[in-house]
């Protein structure tokens, strides 16, 4: 709906991202399936206890990755893998900037497990998801991080991320959660 045509990843595409990607650690960076679906979620409950403004809801976070991987068109979740598991992902949705007069990505969800932390895999799946736009012809890639959180402040400005003058401000509608 919100993505042209060539924002979709062939068959083709998916394999060269699967060889472009990997890395001889055996991890390698790929779109994520349906078949990731517990270890994304688990993925994002580790995050979200981190944030202050969400807590884990497995079922959320799984109604909320189903709707991504089923709908190309909104968005799409990248994958650090080793052969046995997913250990990272960073989730892109696509929308439309009127002030850019395009597209946009909204990135959210960028998290590597623990145990796999300190070892470069975030910035190449950062640097990988970058990549992505630019080459599908994106805009503008916009994030929010904790605003307590000076380390993850300092991994994103060291890959071109800049502080906005916008702040993000909130509507929940807690009668449809």
């Amino acid at each position: 709906m919100f993505a042209p045509a060539r924002d979709w990843l062939t068959v083709r595409e998916m394999n060269e991202a699967s060889e472009l990607a990997a890395a001889p650690s055996q991890h390698r960076i790929e779109p994520a399936t349906l078949e990731d679906m517990p270890q994304l979620v688990e993925l994002l409950s580790a995050l979200f206890s981190l944030e202050e403004d969400f807590v884990p809801d497995p079922k959320k976070q799984e109604q909320g990755v189903r709707l991504i991987l089923e709908q190309p068109s909104r968005g799409r979740i990248f994958v650090l893998r080793t052969d046995h598991m997913a250990v990272g992902m960073a989730n892109l949705l696509f929308t439309i900037s009127t002030a850019e007069g395009g597209l946009v990505v909204l990135l959210e969800d960028v998290i590597v497990h623990p145990e796999h932390r300190g070892q470069g895999y975030g910035g190449q799946l950062l640097d990988y998801v970058i990549q992505f736009a630019r080459d599908k012809g994106f805009k503008r890639i916009t994030l929010l991080t904790d605003r307590i959180s000076a380390e993850s402040q300092s991994f994103f400005q060291k890959h071109g991320f800049k502080f906005s003058s916008m702040i993000p401000m909130r509507l929940v509608y807690p009668e449809n959660s």
